[in-house]
């Protein structure tokens, strides 16, 4: 009777795979989560502006001078509020922006994300 023998587990070369692929994985993560961070905390800011409704009927500059009481406390990167554009809608006012963040993650690859967001401004007594 011959006994077979069969391979239990991994080999060498199969934890090495494995072992470069989960730390590959983890640092894409590591390197990604600050960006959408940054990306909540923008969005919250406009959408936090955009619902003043004092705010609706005020210049440019007024609208961007509250967003940037926002981009103080919450320490907001990757986007400054001369790029925040206050548009006009048929609805009504709104504020819009888009802008691509980028990181470096090894070499000569770096991690590209595009974010845009367009939100309407409540009009109103204030909030």
């Amino acid at each position: 009777m011959r006994l077979r023998r069969s391979q239990l587990g991994l080999g060498m070369w199969g934890w090495f795979y494995v072992a470069g692929t989960m730390g590959v994985i983890a640092m894409v993560g590591i390197k990604s989560v600050p960006i959408y961070t940054n990306q909540m905390a923008i969005q919250r800011a406009i959408q936090q502006v955009a619902g003043q409704g004092a705010l609706a009927s005020a210049s440019a500059p007024e609208v961007r001078s509250a967003l940037q009481r926002f981009w103080d406390i919450e320490d907001i990167a990757m986007l400054d509020t001369k790029e925040v554009k206050v548009k006009k809608t048929a609805a009504g006012r709104s504020l819009a922006y888009e802008y691509e963040a980028r990181v470096h993650l090894f070499y000569n690859i770096d991690i590209v994300m595009t974010f845009a967001d367009e939100v309407p401004m409540r009009a109103g007594e204030g909030a």
